[in-house]
């Protein structure tokens, strides 16, 4: 188990003096650096369609759109590289420099996308370009949390540490709100055809300014003082991966940090909020410009959440705050989504009650469908059913018989056999099937509950809150000054690129094979639960932990030993 030495809790007269002008400007400072990031991030997920059209148009539009989505996965799955790289950085260099680097290439990879020509005008390269473009922002967001939150935490009194470090945990959520507000605006400006011809670029340009105003209030910055003191004893880590990750004691952290705490942290995030967008877009059928703003709406009103938890882990534990919030999250999610259907598409919810389908297929024919709207490529008369199926969010039984697929709804019998040329009539007889029997095509605006709606995506942004408010001061807590970048950045961008960036494709995929809606909830249920029950058994209560090393002198002077051990940088 990961120990820690007991502190006794800071003094109230500590706890109430006023925050130093400094701190102010390193939280403001570091925050906004950290928002324009997620902005960045997150604008290629909510406009993958136009980009599909854009870049990808020689793939034709199914395939073309599952491409974009690839490539939107890739930037989640080279976070953890960007982590090792820069996370290294930070524990050679300095947090400050390291999060500078990031904020550039993230800017500059968001910019040239903006610029970047499309299919038509360069073939094959223009794919090819924006993957790279999309790896490099995969990469910058890699390095950016380890960094951003050490170099805060360490500026943070011991009483105070989740409060500050709270600040920092709004910007995910704020750079999601941020870049939906602005695709709003700009397409509300423009019209939709103009957006989808060229204007979609114009969120993409505006990261320039962004980057201009991101690196002029970090520079204003000073290092860490706790690194600053290893710097000026010549005490830094020669080796931090080598300490991080191949020293038994650490990579024991490491390990509880990933499966004890961020695991379940990821799926509760990507759940909250981006699966909730997809769910109401993608599943519910309510059009994207109204499901951004009941989703900006809710993100507004729950930011100040993440720095009340925050705060709230300085006086109450971090572990305790954390492990409920999984557990909340898993006991409430079938619920909460089950009345956000009957919010947003009520009409849907009564079809899925009242009508009967059922999809008699050879298993041996029927795939898995890894993809998180429906586009899959798969050739089998079972898949197409049951893209079919999972597209139009239908409620089917699976029943098991030789020969060709075939949907009955209610006294209607469709025949998907492999044969590619008969997949179009087939489509278009279930969706008439679908039609008749009352499954609506799309949500109907006259009929949304935009309070309701907005009610129920506040509490999955609360849930959310919970668990990541107080993270990153628990993290920051579990490490050592001299590898505490290389270690919090590793589990974190493990956890949420891995367990939390393909959430969407896996609760698509469980939904599509199980043929109901509800049973994609699984995965993060299961993940969040099995996170809450490691951290319980494996995770000890940082208690405030003393993380400035030049508090004691005893440990100065082990830090200077291991440093001669250590020999020349690496």
């Amino acid at each position: 188990m990961v120990t820690s030495v007991p502190t006794p809790p800071a003094s109230p007269q500590v706890a109430r003096v006023p925050m130093p002008a400094e701190h102010r400007r390193v939280i403001f400072a570091s925050s906004l650096g950290a928002l324009f990031e997620w902005y960045d991030f997150y604008l290629y997920g909510a406009l993958a369609p136009l980009l599909a059209a854009t870049f990808f148009a020689g793939a034709g539009e199914a395939m073309g759109l599952v491409a974009a989505l690839l490539s939107l996965a890739a930037g989640f799955l080279v976070r953890p590289i960007g982590a090792l790289y820069f996370g290294r950085l930070g524990d050679l260099i300095g947090r400050k420099y390291t999060f500078l680097a990031t904020l550039l290439l993230m800017g500059a990879a968001t910019f040239l996308i903006g610029v970047l020509p499309g299919y038509a005008a360069i073939g094959v390269a223009a794919p090819l370009l924006l993957v790279l473009l999309r790896l490099a922002q995969g990469l910058a967001i890699g390095g950016e949390y380890g960094g951003v939150v050490t170099y805060v935490a360490e500026h943070a009194p011991r009483a105070r540490r989740g409060f500050y470090t709270g600040w920092i945990q709004t910007t995910a959520s704020l750079g999601l709100l941020l870049a939906l507000a602005v695709i709003v605006g700009v397409r509300a400006a423009l019209g939709e055809a103009a957006f989808a011809a060229w204007g979609w670029r114009i969120p993409f340009l505006l990261s320039l300014l962004l980057l201009a105003i991101g690196i002029w209030v970090r520079l204003s910055l000073r290092e860490s003082p706790p690194f600053a003191a290893l710097k000026r004893a010549d005490a830094t880590s020669r080796r931090p991966l080598t300490e991080a990750f191949a020293r038994a004691a650490n990579l024991k952290r490491v390990v509880i940090a990933l499966f004890g705490v961020v695991a379940g942290q990821a799926v509760v995030w990507y759940t909250g909020q981006l699966q909730a967008y997809y769910f109401l877009t993608l599943q519910l059928g309510v059009d994207t410009t109204t499901a951004s703003l009941l989703l900006c709406a809710a993100l507004a009103l729950g930011a100040p959440l993440f720095v009340l938890f925050g705060a709230a882990s300085d006086r109450f534990g971090r572990k305790a705050l954390i492990l409920a919030g999984c557990v909340l999250a898993a006991l409430a999610y079938r619920p909460l989504f089950g009345a956000l259907t009957g919010a947003a598409n009520p009409a849907l919810a009564a079809a899925q009650q009242r009508v009967v389908a059922t999809l008699s297929a050879d298993p041996a024919a029927c795939g898995w469908t890894f993809d998180p709207i429906g586009h899959p490529g798969t050739s089998t008369g079972c898949d197409r059913a049951t893209r079919r199926l999972a597209e139009r969010a239908v409620r089917f039984t699976r029943i098991d018989a030789s020969g060709p697929a075939v949907v009955s709804v209610g006294e209607q019998r469709i025949e998907f056999s492999d044969a590619a040329a008969n997949a179009t009539e087939s489509r278009h007889r279930l969706d008439a099937a679908l039609d008749a029997a009352g499954y609506p095509q799309r949500a109907d605006p006259t009929r949304i509950d935009h309070w309701r709606v907005v009610g129920i995506l506040w509490l999955l942004v609360l849930l959310v809150a919970l668990v990541y408010g107080p993270i990153a001061a628990l993290l920051v807590e579990m490490f050592p000054t001299r590898v505490r970048c290389s270690s919090v950045s590793l589990p974190y961008h493990l956890g949420n690129g891995w367990f939390g960036g393909l959430l969407p494709t896996m609760m698509f995929a469980i939904a599509a094979h199980t043929g109901n809606l509800d049973s994609g909830l699984w995965y993060p249920i299961g993940v969040a639960l099995a996170s809450a029950a490691i951290g319980l058994v494996f995770l000890r209560e940082p208690d405030g932990a003393d993380i400035d090393t030049r508090a004691s002198p005893v440990d100065t002077a082990a830090i200077l030993a291991q440093s001669q051990r250590d020999g020349p940088m690496r």
